[in-house]
């Protein structure tokens, strides 16, 4: 894309939009497929979203790097299986990226 991820207001919020929650069970064959990534929590999954498809390369190694970007592991996908999760998604085609929601203090 040619325009700046900071300064692409429509493509966020078409994306914004297009958030939603769904429980694990149905992104498991996108699991399956490879084309599911995890979003850390201390992330902005719309900021993320819109970064991959500018292709914003630095950002994403960078959180490759720091571990807040990454395919989704056989242990994650086991973990989420068995709690029943429901996670935020977010679709970037070819990927599916996921973010749980951080853990609320009561």
């Amino acid at each position: 894309m040619k325009t700046n991820p900071d300064n692409d207001t429509e493509l966020r919020i078409k994306i914004n939009r297009e958030t939603a929650r769904l429980p694990w069970a149905e992104l498991e064959r996108h699991f399956a497929q490879g084309s599911v990534i995890f979003v850390s929590p201390e992330l902005d999954l719309v900021d993320v979203a819109v970064r991959i498809s500018h292709d914003d390369k630095d950002s994403i190694a960078r959180w490759m790097a720091a571990s807040q970007v990454g395919k989704v592991t056989d242990e994650q996908a086991q973990a989420w299986t068995d709690g029943a999760a429901v996670l935020w998604t977010s679709v970037v085609s070819p990927f599916v990226l996921v973010q749980a929601e951080k853990a609320r203090l009561n």
